[in-house]
């Protein structure tokens, strides 16, 4: 899954990155509100992580234009002991959750786990398809002669495809979800990507396979 994290303070947010990405998540992160905005209308984002005292716009700013627009993305606002009253108005106005700094790095995993069932599948549910079955909560790609605990990338990967069974997805759009709206990541990146999977769905006599189509991009198809 793919967070978008709005946060001024560098060093903290540099920490978070860090942390997000080793739990599995894809991040990008920006430094005020205005920024959150723009990069929040791509539609890449599965979720938010929002500090409320940001420069340019601020974070309850950025919760009040998202929700008047109809945009039901998670949000998890990040707020100083002292705000109280931008607790009780960030949730007003619709935001899912709020953590208050400090906190630990075991509390902002759950509270991101919590926020993004509530518009998602449950974080230990198992996407399947034919005979295949992805487990989202551990990264396993298994059938029932074996199984493949996937990296980041290709779970993320194998995991969109899943989500969009029998649909072509550009390859422009997985670079931008799962590499990053300002990635430099090429098309071929994601073809090796997708030639390490279908090496593991060959081992695991998979009765799904991964379609391309030149120029274009890929479906998880049923073998007939």
């Amino acid at each position: 899954m793919r967070l978008l994290l709005a946060e001024d303070e560098l060093s903290l947010s540099r920490a978070l990155v860090k942390i997000l990405e080793k739990n599995g998540y894809s991040v990008d992160a920006v430094v005020n509100g205005q920024e959150a905005l723009d990069f929040l209308k791509t539609g890449l984002y599965d979720g938010v992580i929002l500090d409320i005292m940001m420069p340019v716009m601020d974070g309850i700013t950025v919760l009040k234009k998202l929700r008047k627009t109809g945009n039901g993305i998670p949000i998890l606002i990040l707020t100083a002991k002292s705000e109280v009253e931008d607790k009780v108005t960030g949730l007003d106005l619709g935001a899912n959750d709020y953590l208050t700094k400090p906190f630990s790095t075991k509390e902002l995993l759950a509270r991101i786990r919590a926020m993004l069932r509530v518009t998602s599948r449950a974080a230990d549910s198992r996407l399947h398809m034919g005979n295949i079955t992805l487990d989202c909560a551990c990264h396993e790609l298994s059938s029932d002669t074996g199984n493949f605990r996937l990296a980041n990338k290709e779970f993320q990967l194998m995991e969109i495809l899943m989500l969009n069974q029998g649909h072509l997805i550009p390859t422009e759009r997985l670079l931008e979800k799962i590499w990053g709206y300002n990635s430099e990541a090429e098309n071929h990146v994601v073809w090796v990507y997708i030639s390490c999977l279908r090496k593991k769905l060959q081992a695991l006599n998979a009765d799904i396979c991964i379609k391309a189509i030149r120029n274009s991009g890929y479906s998880l198809e049923v073998l007939v």
